[in-house]
């Protein structure tokens, strides 16, 4: 009778033993460790200043409904004054123009504090309840730290919006790759059009490259980077005196 091969043998016995392993309830292995859980309740306000822009003919009476751009500032704006946001486009808007068709809600970051995701909802809810808000054309869009939040933001939540336009901004990749399918669908259906410098000192260019590469990779079906030759950190000024972008964002609904 011919004989089997003892290394054979060994090899199939170690697949046994680690098959056998892997069916082991784990939480009755011996280790060094116990298991514990941890669970606390908290209750929490969310709130903001902010300032406001209704364009003319607005009426929230009317049934219409208006297309609104969220914008984030930078870190020189944060604290307690809501008027330092002033000093930025598009918050920066002439009242008495006919021609901007668009509610802006331009918050304010507390000095100290990062744009906060749960806050900006909770916000941009309200705003919806009181305001005739057209749901299908949200816009989102910010400068250097309000650039880092309208990546991570229009990322983690792109069924809100129709299409956000980061400024000298950067972001992580963990929240879309690990997103469920839904999340994955509104993603790639999510319009980006990014905007850098390409001499800024501040936020490298680099920052915005790599996300505009890796949405292409994972699949967005609209996304673009501009990249100012010979701007500086100040790449905002010239992208909100571009009337193409309030036009590219007209073009998009959700």
């Amino acid at each position: 009778m011919k004989r089997l091969n003892p290394l054979l043998l060994l090899a199939c016995a170690l697949i046994f033993s680690a098959c056998s392993t892997t069916k082991k309830n784990f939480t009755a292995m011996k280790t060094g460790q116990t298991a514990q859980k941890f669970s606390v309740t908290q209750t929490r306000t969310l709130a903001a200043d902010y300032l406001l822009f209704l364009p003319e003919g607005y009426s929230a009476d009317s049934s219409k409904r208006w297309p609104l751009i969220l914008f984030l500032h930078g870190a020189g704006e944060r604290g307690n004054d809501v008027w330092r946001v002033a000093t930025q486009v598009p918050p920066k808007i002439d009242t008495s123009a006919t021609n901007f068709p668009f509610i802006v809600v331009s918050p304010q970051c507390p000095q100290g504090q990062i744009w906060s995701d749960d806050t900006l909802l909770a916000l941009l809810a309200d705003v919806e309840k009181k305001y005739a808000v057209d749901p299908k054309r949200i816009y989102l869009t910010g400068l250097s730290m309000g650039g880092y939040g309208t990546w991570h933001l229009g990322l983690s939540h792109p069924e809100k919006f129709a299409a956000i336009a980061p400024i000298c901004g950067g972001g992580d990749f963990i929240t879309p790759y690990l997103a469920e399918d839904l999340h994955k669908a509104a993603l790639q259906s999510l319009a980006v059009w990014a905007f850098h410098g390409g001499k800024d000192p501040v936020v490298p260019p680099a920052e915005s490259e790599r996300m505009v590469n890796y949405l292409k990779q994972f699949g967005v079906q609209e996304v673009k980077l501009t990249i100012y030759p010979d701007a500086t950190h100040n790449s905002w000024t010239q992208t909100y005196a571009n009337p193409e972008l309030f036009a590219w964002f007209l073009r998009h609904t959700r």
